[in-house]
């Protein structure tokens, strides 16, 4: 996926080329966490797999829309969308088909971390050098995973202590900000309001750049 595009003085500038990207995901992922990435991964024109343990292609999860009310004391919950899958699970079987993976948030990391396959390719993503994002409740995923120790992190504010109890070290991070990894590899953010900071991050750990 390489062509040329003319720069601002008419010369000739070579398109990078898209990246292969997977996204695992569960029932009642968290919509924005979701769909945004998928869609802002396509638009710059990467190719993106959406994956889901058991399921297959055209097959659909569930979502969560969580919000935050004024004087409550955590986030909301509502039915979201459904999110197509768009490759049989059974094809997903190594790191090494992949640039990068994306987690998103939600409820589905909690269960998607007692799943064997999900476990051994995240690890799988770490030891090939490969960038990890995970948003939200993302790094649930990574509880028990020998990567996560020192690993400079955010996540949602309700997993701190979870996280510093298996030696992650936590990053206060505002709610629209993101964080990265002392080696560039793991870019994390606490919420989808992150979603323009976790995502340029993202971006450019992959090798996507470009400028207005």
């Amino acid at each position: 996926y390489q062509r040329r595009v003319r720069g601002r003085k008419g010369e000739e500038k070579k398109k990078m080329p898209a990246k292969k990207i997977l996204i695992i995901v569960g029932d009642y992922v968290e919509d924005y966490e979701a769909m945004v990435p998928k869609q802002i991964l396509q638009m710059v024109g990467h190719q993106v797999h959406i994956a889901s343990p058991g399921k297959k292609k055209g097959e659909k999860v569930k979502t969560a829309v969580h919000d935050f009310l004024e004087g409550e004391q955590t986030y909301t919950e509502k039915s979201g969308h459904d999110f197509a899958i768009t490759v049989n699970w059974d094809e997903v079987k190594s790191a090494s088909q992949y640039d990068a993976l994306l987690i998103p948030g939600g409820r589905s990391p909690e269960h998607l971390r007692n799943d064997s396959k999900v476990v051994s390719i995240t690890e799988e993503f770490h030891k090939q050098g490969k960038v990890i994002a995970a948003v939200c409740h993302g790094p649930q995923l990574f509880m028990g995973m020998s990567f996560l120790k020192g690993l400079k992190i955010t996540a949602y504010p309700a997993l701190k202590r979870d996280l510093i109890a298996v030696g992650a070290t936590w990053v206060d991070c505002p709610i629209d900000g993101a964080v990265v990894s002392d080696d560039g590899k793991i870019i994390t953010a606490c919420a989808w309001p992150g979603h323009p900071q976790w995502m340029a991050a993202f971006l450019k750990a992959i090798g996507t750049s470009f400028s207005i």
